[in-house]
Parts: C-alpha cells; structure tokens; sequence
C-alpha cells in the first residue's frame, strides 16, 4: 500500500501542469498530458489514501487490531467506559477521543501517532 494520500497525488499532478506550461519554447507552450498520463493520475488518486486518517496511539492501534471481528464498535467502547481493557491507558484514550476511535473502528484505516505509519485491521 503507498503512503501517498489524495493531496499527495493532487500536488503532483500540479507540478506536472505547472512545470509543462512553463516550458515554453518560443513557439508556444510545453507539452500537454497525454490522456495515458491523466489516466495514470486518475488511477494513482483513487488508489491514495484518504487525506484526514484519525491519528490514535499504538496501544489503541493494538486495542482494534485484537478486538475487530470479535467485538463490536459498542462494545469496545462500554468496556472503555468501564476501565475494562488491557490497560487503563487504552481506555482513558478511547474515552477522551471516542469520536477518533470509532473512526478509526469503522473506516479500518487510521496513523499510528508515534510512527506516523498508516495502519489497518490487516496491518
């Protein structure tokens, strides 16, 4: 999976239009893209990743990791409420950012906040 996200692919795509009208050669402008090249943008940008991931701790990373498929998203979070997870760390954090953490529970994608990695239920 590439890291790129969908702004990553737009600002390339810029680049390339910016740097293609700039090359101007006395007789006109640079070249245009190719519909192949707009074909490959397109194709690079539906396969990027989204732009707003919700960032979450490791050890919550974990906490989804271990619990989707087995529990559900409002189970997760009771047993949060409750102080009933792994550790007291996990369940203060979901607590405090139940919103973040359900994103991530329900998108299957999120960043892992100390690695910067991008990280799913298969990751």
């Amino acid at each position: 999976m590439s890291n790129d996200t969908k702004r990553d692919v737009f600002e390339d795509l810029v680049e390339e239009l910016a740097n293609a009208y700039i090359a101007l050669d006395g007789e006109g402008i640079g070249h245009e893209l190719t519909n192949e090249e707009k074909q490959a943008y397109l194709k690079d940008y539906d396969n990027a990743l989204p732009d707003d991931l919700p960032t979450i701790l490791e050890c919550v990373s974990k906490e989804i990791k271990d619990g989707y498929g087995k529990n559900s998203l409002l189970d997760e979070l009771a047993w949060a409420n409750q102080d009933a997870l792994p550790s007291s760390k996990v369940s203060e954090w979901i607590n405090d950012n139940e919103t973040l953490f359900a994103e991530a529970w329900s998108r299957g994608l999120w960043v892992v906040k100390e690695t910067g990695e991008v990280t799913g239920y298969d990751g």
